[in-house]
C-alpha cells in the first residue's frame, strides 16, 4: 500500500493530491498510442520450477504453513505462506486452486498484510482454495527489476509464475487453476501479471490499485512513493519513465490482454468512510496520505474500466461513495469479491453445513473461542476429528474430546497428527508453571511452546529423561528444535534452549550444555573422538563441571575454561594422581603432539606419553 507515517504522511498526501488535477486531465485523453507499445507478452508455461526448491517448512498452525524456497531468479530464500483449503484435512488426496494475494507498497518480510492488518485467516478458513502469501517485496510492484537496488535482487515474476506454481502443484496439493488479488501496489501488479502471462490466471482482482503507470504524473507519483517505502528507485525497476518497460506494466496499455478473465475493480473516493476518523473539515478524514492515494486509485481505476469497457471486456467495478487508502477497506473488498473470485475458480462460495454433537459438541460448547465448524467428522488413525475456524477436535474412547489448536497445532500437523508418532491428545492445552510456556500431552509425547522458542514435539527417552530434570525448569528449559537422527550414527538428538540431549541404545539419553557444549560441537559433536554423551553435566570442585562421552570426557571450570580429555595413558596418568581434586587441577588445554608423542597440560603441571609411558610433571 502507499502511505507513510506522521508527517511523512502528510507529505505523501500533498503529493497524490497535487497530482489528481494534471493526472484528471492526462487519463481522460490517454489512449494505447499515447505512450510507447509494450513489448510483446510472453505466454505462460507451467515450465519446471528451475531449480527452485523447499528449503524449509514452519507449520504456524494446522492448516497456515510457511514455506522457504530457494529462488534461483533472485538468489535468495523467499517466504511464502499458505491457508490451506478448508478440505486439506478430510481430503487428504484433493488439490484445490490457488488464489494469490499480493500485498502493498509497505509489504512486511515477516508477515503479509493480509494476515497481519486484514483478516484473512479466519475469512478463509472455510473457503476450498490455498490462499498463498508471498513474503516482502517492499516497494517491488512484484517485478522483474532491470538491476538490483537497495540490497534487493527483484525478480517477482519470474518468481510466481514460473518457480513457484511447479512446487505448489508437486508438493501442496494446489491446482494450475489460479486467480490473483492484490491491495495498492498488488492491485497494479495483479493487472499486469495477468496480462503479461496469459494462462496464469483466471481471476485477476485490483482493490485500490493504480491501473496505469504511464500517464501524465504517474511514474513521478510512483517514483516519490518507493523512495518514501524503502528508499528504492523506480529506475532501477523499469528505467527512465520514457522506457517501453513502463509500459510493459501498464495495466491500462494491456488492458487486452485481459480478455476472457474474470476481472474485479474496487476504489473509494478519498472522502472520511465508516473506517476512517474525520478531521475537523468536513469530508476530509485524518489519513491526508490515504485520502489523495484513493483519489489517485479512483482515477486510473475509473479509465482502466472505461478501457475495458471500449474493449467489450467484462468486469465488475466497485466504486465505494467514500473511503480512504487503508487496511479496512481491503479486508471489505477481498469478502465483496469472494463469490466472483469463488466461481472463477471453480470452488463453491459458501461452506457445506456442518454440525457438531456427542463429545465433540460438548466440549466445542465449553469452548466458544474455536468458532464455527467447518466440516463434519470424519476419521484419523485411532479416533474422530473435526475442523472448526480456530482449531480441531479429537475423539476416541481412550483419550476423550481434546482441541488442538494455534501454534501447538501446527507442530501436531508438522508431526503427522494422529497417525504420527505423537498419536491423539489427551489433554487440553494448559500453560507451563514458569508462566512463560505453554504445553498439550499426547499418548506418545508432549508439545511445547514459548513466544521465544516456537512449538516443538518431545518424546521417548528423551521426553523422560527430560522430565526426570524438571521439564522446563530443568537445566536445559524448553526445546528450540525437533529431534531429528544423528547424521552419521545411529542415533537421535534434540536442541534445548540451554544446550542440547542425545539418545543412543548404548549410552541412553544424556545431556550437554552451556560451554561443554559449545566445545563438544568445536570437536564434531557425536562424529569425534568423543562420541555420544555418557552422563549428563556433573559437578566437581570449584564450580566445576564435566560430561562423560564415549571416547573421553569434557572438563570446565570458571577458570580454566573447557577442554577435553581422551580416554588412555594421559586420562589413566591424571587420574592416578587425583583427577582435578589432586596436583595437577583441570586441564588448560586439549591433548597435542609433541616429538615421540603427546602431551596435555593442566593447572598446575603437564603430562606427557612417549616410548608407551605416561609421565606426570
Amino acid at each position: 500500500m502507499l502511505r507513510a507515517p506522521g508527517s511523512r504522511s502528510r507529505r505523501l498526501g500533498l503529493c497524490a493530491a497535487l497530482l489528481v488535477v494534471p493526472l484528471a486531465a492526462g487519463l481522460t485523453t490517454a489512449t494505447a498510442s499515447a505512450v510507447p507499445a509494450p513489448h510483446t507478452a510472453p505466454g505462460f508455461h507451467a515450465a519446471p520450477a528451475g531449480g527452485a526448491t523447499i528449503t524449509r517448512v514452519d507449520w504456524l498452525d494446522d492448516r497456515r504453513v510457511a514455506l522457504w524456497i530457494n529462488s534461483p531468479s533472485m538468489a535468495t530464500p523467499v517466504q511464502v505462506q499458505l491457508l490451506l483449503a478448508r478440505d486439506w484435512n478430510t481430503r487428504p488426496d484433493a488439490k484445490f486452486p490457488a488464489l494469490i494475494m499480493l500485498d502493498g507498497l509497505r509489504a512486511q518480510d515477516g508477515e503479509s498484510g493480509w494476515t497481519l492488518d486484514a483478516k484473512a485467516q479466519p475469512f478463509y478458513a472455510d473457503k476450498n482454495v490455498n490462499v498463498v502469501l508471498p513474503i516482502g517485496g517492499q516497494s517491488s510492484f512484484y517485478s522483474d527489476w532491470l538491476q538490483p537496488d537497495n540490497g534487493k535482487n527483484y525478480k517477482w515474476e519470474t518468481f510466481l509464475t514460473q518457480e513457484l506454481p511447479p512446487l505448489l502443484e508437486g508438493q501442496w496439493r494446489t491446482t494450475d487453476v489460479r486467480g490473483v488479488a492484490g491491495l495498492s501496489m498488488g492491485g497494479t501488479s495483479a493487472m499486469f501479471l495477468a496480462a503479461r502471462n496469459p494462462g496464469f490466471v483466471k481471476y485477476a482482482a485490483s482493490y485500490s490499485g493504480f491501473l496505469t503507470t504511464t500517464s501524465l504524473g504517474m511514474p513521478q507519483a510512483i517514483q516519490y512513493a518507493m523512495n518514501d517505502a524503502g528508499g528504492f528507485n523506480s529506475g532501477a525497476m523499469w528505467g527512465p519513465p520514457t522506457s517501453p518497460q513502463w509500459a510493459a506494466h501498464d495495466p491500462f496499455q494491456l488492458a487486452e490482454k485481459l480478455r476472457g478473465l474474470s476481472i474485479y475493480v474496487s476504489s473509494g473516493s478519498g472522502s472520511t468512510g465508516p473506517y476512517d476518523a474525520p478531521s475537523a473539515v468536513p469530508g476530509i478524514s485524518t489519513n491526508f496520505a490515504g485520502m489523495g492515494l484513493e483519489i489517485l486509485s479512483r482515477l486510473t481505476s475509473q479509465n482502466f474500466a472505461t478501457k475495458l469497457n471500449k474493449l467489450s471486456i467484462p468486469a465488475q467495478i466497485n466504486y465505494r461513495p467514500s473511503g480512504t487508502h487503508s487496511w479496512p477497506y481491503w479486508d471489505f473488498e477481498m469478502r465483496q469479491s469472494w463469490p466472483q473470485a469463488a466461481t472463477a475458480l471453480g470452488t463453491e462460495v459458501e461452506k457445506p453445513a456442518c454440525g457438531q454433537a456427542g463429545a465433540i459438541g460438548g466440549v466445542v460448547g465449553a469452548n466458544g473461542w474455536i468458532g464455527d465448524c467447518l466440516t463434519g467428522e470424519y476419521s484419523v488413525a485411532g479416533g474422530i476429528a473435526q475442523d472448526f475456524r480456530f482449531g480441531r477436535v479429537f475423539f476416541s474412547q481412550a483419550t476423550g474430546p481434546q482441541i488442538v489448536s494455534g501454534r501447538i497445532g501446527g507442530a501436531y500437523q508438522a508431526n503427522g497428527g494422529p497417525a504420527g508418532p505423537l498419536g491423539l491428545p489427551v489433554s487440553a492445552e494448559q500453560g507451563a508453571p514458569d508462566g512463560r510456556g505453554r504445553f498439550q500431552l499426547f499418548q506418545h509425547g508432549s508439545i511445547y511452546w514459548t513466544p521465544q522458542t516456537g512449538a516443538h514435539a518431545i518424546r521417548g527417552a528423551i521426553l523422560d529423561e527430560w522430565g526426570k530434570q524438571g521439564f522446563e525448569a530443568g537445566p536445559l528449559g524448553y526445546p528450540v528444535a525437533e529431534e531429528v537422527k544423528t547424521p552419521n550414527k545411529d542415533g537421535i538428538v534434540q536442541g534445548f534452549e540451554i544446550g542440547a540431549m542425545y539418545f543412543n541404545q548404548a549410552t541412553g539419553a544424556k545431556r550437554v550444555q552451556g560451554l561443554i557444549f559449545q566445545k563438544y560441537g568445536s570437536l564434531g559433536y557425536e562424529d569425534s573422538w568423543l562420541g555420544f554423551p555418557k552422563s549428563n553435566e556433573v559437578a566437581v570442585k570449584d564450580f566445576g563441571k564435566f560430561n562423560e562421552f564415549e571416547g573421553g570426557n569434557i572438563y570446565w571450570s570458571p577458570l580454566s575454561g573447557a577442554w577435553s580429555i581422551k580416554n588412555g595413558p594421559i586420562f589413566e596418568a591424571w587420574k592416578s594422581v587425583g583427577y582435578e581434586n589432586g596436583r595437577l587441577g583441570f586441564p588448560t588445554g586439549d591433548q597435542f603432539d609433541i616429538p615421540g608423542g603427546v602431551q596435555q597440560n593442566f593447572q598446575l603441571g603437564y603430562i606427557t606419553f612417549k616410548d608407551g609411558k605416561a609421565e606426570v610433571h
